[in-house]
C-alpha cells in the first residue's frame, strides 16, 4: 500500500507562522482526499506518526545536505526546510532574492541554498501563486516542474469580542519587517482609530507599541475568530508575501481588507479589496479611510472570492503533483 510521507518539522518550530498553519491544514485534507489505497503519515522530530529520533538541528543539517532518514519514495515537504531529493516541496515565497532587506543575512542565506537545491533535485515544486511561480523562474535557475497550488481558507466564526475596542483595524502575522505594520501604526494613529495586532513577535526588533495599538500576540483559533468578527478592516501592508492568508480568512469571515500592491496579494485578493502602494504612508492612510467610512463595500465580493480557496482543492492539487496527473 503506498504511503504519502509529509513532513511537519515546521510545527514543531518557536515560531510556526504562516507555513505552520499550511502544514497543519495540507496535512489533514491530503489525509480527507487521500486515493484509493494510499495512506498518509506525518513525520517529525517531535508530535508526529514517525518520530525522527534526532536532535531538530542534526536533521535540518542531513535535510540541507540531502541525507535525511529513510522515508519511503512519496514524501512531501511543506516547506523547503527539507529540499529532499526526489520529494515534492513546497515554497511559499520568494522574498529572499526579492526583499533580502527584510530577512536576516542568515536567513536569506539559508533559505537560497535550500530552495535552489529544491529547484534541481526536488520531483515537482508547489507555489501558491503565480507571482510566485514567475519570480521563481526570473531569480533561480529551475530545472524541475513547478505546479501552482493555492491555499485554502479557513473560515473562521465567532461572536464579536468584549475586551477591544468596538471599532478598530486588525493585522494578522509575524511582527516582523515586511509585514509592514509599523507603517500601518501611523496610519492608524493619523486615523485615530485603535490597532489591534494577532501575531508573535519575531526577528528585527519591530517595536509596535504605542497608546492606540493592542498587540494579541498569538491566539487560538477561536480566539482568531472572535477578534475578527469584530474588525471594522484587516490591513496587509506587506512588502512582500507569497499568498497572504489573512486576507483571505478576512474575506471568509466577512471583513473588508485593504492590501498593499505586492503581485501575490493582488493575485489573491482578485480584485475584491482596496488596494495600497507599498511603504506608501499617504497611500495607506486614504485606502484605510476609505474603507472605514464604508466598510460594507467589498464585503459580498470578498465572500465570494474566498469561496474558491478550499483545503480539499490545495490537496488534490498536491496529490496531482504526487501521481504525476496534470493540476
Amino acid at each position: 500500500m503506498p504511503e504519502l510521507v509529509v513532513l511537519t518539522e515546521q510545527l514543531n518550530a518557536p515560531v510556526p507562522g504562516g507555513t505552520g498553519r499550511y502544514t497543519a491544514e495540507l496535512l489533514k485534507a491530503l489525509k480527507d482526499t487521500a486515493p484509493d489505497g494510499w495512506t498518509v503519515a506525518s513525520a517529525a522530530t517531535a508530535n508526529a506518526d514517525r518520530v525522527l529520533r534526532l536532535p531538530r538541528r542534526a536533521l535540518v543539517a542531513l535535510w540541507e545536505r540531502g541525507l535525511p532518514p529513510r522515508l519511503g519514495p512519496h514524501v512531501h515537504a511543506p516547506t523547503p526546510l527539507a529540499p529532499l531529493p526526489g520529494a515534492v516541496v513546497t515554497v511559499h515565497d520568494v522574498v529572499p532574492w526579492t526583499h533580502p532587506e527584510t530577512l536576516t543575512p542568515r536567513g536569506v542565506a539559508w533559505h537560497r541554498k535550500v530552495i535552489a537545491k529544491a529547484a534541481c533535485q526536488a520531483k515537482a515544486l508547489v507555489v501558491p501563486t503565480r507571482a510566485v511561480a514567475d519570480q521563481l523562474r526570473e531569480h533561480l535557475h529551475v530545472e524541475v516542474p513547478v505546479h501552482v497550488v493555492p491555499n485554502g481558507v479557513t473560515k473562521l466564526v465567532g461572536p464579536k469580542p468584549d475586551d477591544l475596542p468596538e471599532r478598530y483595524v486588525l493585522a494578522i502575522g509575524t511582527i516582523e519587517p515586511r509585514k509592514g505594520f509599523d507603517l500601518l501604526v501611523r496610519a492608524t494613529e493619523r486615523l485615530m482609530v485603535p490597532l489591534v495586532v494577532i501575531g508573535p513577535q519575531g526577528w528585527g526588533g519591530v517595536d509596535l507599541h504605542a497608546p492606540h495599538v493592542t498587540l494579541l500576540g498569538r491566539v487560538s483559533d477561536e480566539r482568531l475568530a472572535s477578534v475578527l468578527a469584530g474588525a471594522s478592516v484587516l490591513a496587509a501592508p506587506s512588502l512582500a508575501e507569497g499568498f497572504g492568508l489573512p486576507v483571505l480568512e478576512a474575506m471568509a469571515a466577512g471583513v473588508p481588507v485593504v492590501h498593499s500592491d505586492d503581485p501575490a496579494l493582488v493575485e489573491v485578493a482578485g480584485g475584491t479589496g482596496t488596494v495600497v502602494r507599498r511603504g506608501d504612508l499617504a497611500s495607506l492612510t486614504e485606502g484605510l479611510r476609505a474603507v472605514l467610512s464604508d466598510s460594507h463595500h467589498t464585503v459580498e465580493r470578498g465572500l465570494t472570492r474566498a469561496s474558491d480557496f478550499t483545503w480539499e482543492k490545495t490537496a488534490r492539487g498536491v496529490w496531482n503533483t504526487h501521481l504525476d496527473e496534470p493540476d
